[in-house]
This record gives structure tokens, C-alpha cells and sequence, in this order.
């Protein structure tokens, strides 16, 4: 009988020690689409869990449940937009939340054939642009922000040709499908172009480019939490691992140019 009631308080004594264990390591949970942005989470999650944390990752590939699903406090943070998408979830929504790390950016850049810097754009030069309102205006943006054209307001994410205040070399654009421009570059002066598609065409943002988005850009991919909590610890690591040197070099040795390090 004694020998059993030592089994017992052996087993309770074990099981008492592995859930105060189970108590010290905190459940970190994050959502993100499945690439880049999980891969990225996959390569951290050993060094969160050598400060305690385990890093739990619900990939969703659904856009519109990431942050109604962090506002509602079933996830703790989540990693796959840029700003202006949060903010625009915010508006319509009533979301509370806030970019915690600026980690990478799909950029979009300007290519061409013809030259190789935008000061070499002769007067009535033709520049293809995407015609979707969004890229649209992020390409306005792009051209906005190295001096090729002036727009009314640089930060209107839906601004259009009709937008521009002062085209000093009297450009002329041509808008068409995003998908399409890399076929036209041949034709054009030059062209903005977005990284998936560009790679299509076999250029490299990085090499071929001749202006690409930096990380002033609105487009650049965040961590976002709910707003007020970026003093919590296990977040603060996780940024800190999201915006780390073995994260930078995992970019650029897996992603060729595809995306880019902001940090």
C-alpha cells in the first residue's frame, strides 16, 4: 500500500512539474499567409522558443480574416499586409490596431530597355503604368517620389493620371492591366512594374530595376498587433526576431530579389 501511494505522489509530483513547465513557456499566436510570411515565422521559431515562447502559426490565406480575427483577440498579432490595407480595414471595420515592425517590401519598380536612369526620360517620353486603382496610384507614387511627375497629394491611395499637378517632360502614360506590362516593355520608354511580374519576365527588382520602392513606402509588410500592446514582451521578441540579421539573410538568400529587407 505504501509502495503505491509513493507511485502516486511520484506521478503527481511529475505531472505537477511538467504543467508548471508548460505554465513558464507562453503561447505566441500569430497568423500570417502562407508565403512569404509563414516561412519567415517558421525560420524564427527556435529562437523564440529559447526565450520561452512558442510561436503558434495559423496560416490563413483569406485576407479578410486576419485582423478581424486579431481584433477579436483570437490570435496576438498577425503578419501578411501593408499599411494601407490596415488602415483601410480600420476605417470600415472599427479595427484598434497598429503596426508594431516594418519587416519587408514586394516593391514595385520601374524597368526599362531603353534607358538606365530617369534622368536620361526625354521630353514626351511613354511610361506604362498598372490601371487597377491601387497600383495605379502606387505607381503614380513611385514616379512621384523620383521627381519624374508631381502629384496633388503623394499619399491619395487612389489617385490616377488625372492627379497630376506638374509632368515637366510632358509624359505620356499608357495604362493597362498590371499582368501586361512586362510584354509592352520592349515598346515603352519604361515601365512600372510589380515584383510578381516582373519576375515573370525574368527581372530582378534589385538588379534590374532602375527605381524600386524603399522602405519609406506605404506598401511595406508590417507585424500588426492591437493597439497598445507593443510594450508586451513575447511581441517585443518577436519584432525584434522578424527584424533580425538571421532574418535579413534568410530574404536574401531564399527570395532572389522578390522581396526585399527593410530593416
Amino acid at each position: 500500500m505504501k509502495k503505491i501511494i509513493s507511485v502516486l505522489t511520484l506521478v503527481l509530483l511529475t505531472i505537477g512539474i511538467l504543467g508548471g513547465c508548460a505554465k513558464e513557456s507562453k503561447v505566441l499566436k500569430v497568423s500570417a499567409t502562407s508565403a512569404p510570411h509563414a516561412k519567415m515565422l517558421e525560420h524564427i521559431k527556435d529562437d523564440l522558443a529559447k526565450q520561452g515562447i512558442t510561436l503558434e502559426i495559423q496560416v490563413i490565406d483569406d485576407y479578410n480574416i486576419h485582423n478581424r480575427s486579431l481584433n477579436e483577440k483570437e490570435v496576438d498579432a498577425n503578419f501578411f499586409q501593408h499599411i494601407p490595407y490596415m488602415e483601410a480595414q480600420m476605417a470600415e471595420f472599427g479595427y484598434d490596431l497598429e503596426v508594431l515592425a516594418k519587416v519587408h517590401i514586394e516593391p514595385m519598380g520601374i524597368y526599362s530597355e531603353k534607358i538606365t536612369s530617369l534622368d536620361e526620360l526625354k521630353d514626351g517620353a511613354v511610361i506604362a503604368i498598372p490601371n487597377d486603382p491601387s497600383n495605379e496610384a502606387r505607381a503614380l507614387a513611385l514616379l512621384h517620389r523620383n521627381g519624374v511627375i508631381e502629384l496633388n497629394d503623394v499619399n491619395n491611395q487612389s489617385a490616377t493620371v488625372l492627379d497630376i499637378k506638374n509632368n515637366p517632360k510632358n509624359i505620356t502614360f499608357q495604362e493597362m492591366e498590371a499582368a501586361a506590362l512586362p510584354m509592352v516593355l520592349q515598346d515603352v520608354d519604361c515601365a512600372v512594374i510589380n515584383t510578381n511580374f516582373a519576375l515573370q519576365k525574368g527581372l530582378s527588382p534589385t538588379k534590374d530595376a532602375i527605381a524600386i520602392e524603399d522602405a519609406d513606402s506605404p506598401y511595406v509588410n508590417i507585424l500588426t498587433i492591437r493597439k497598445g500592446e507593443g510594450n508586451r514582451e513575447d511581441l517585443k521578441a518577436l519584432a525584434d526576431a522578424l527584424t533580425s540579421e538571421k532574418m535579413k539573410k534568410f530574404i536574401e538568400n531564399n527570395y532572389n530579389g522578390e522581396i526585399v529587407p527593410v530593416f
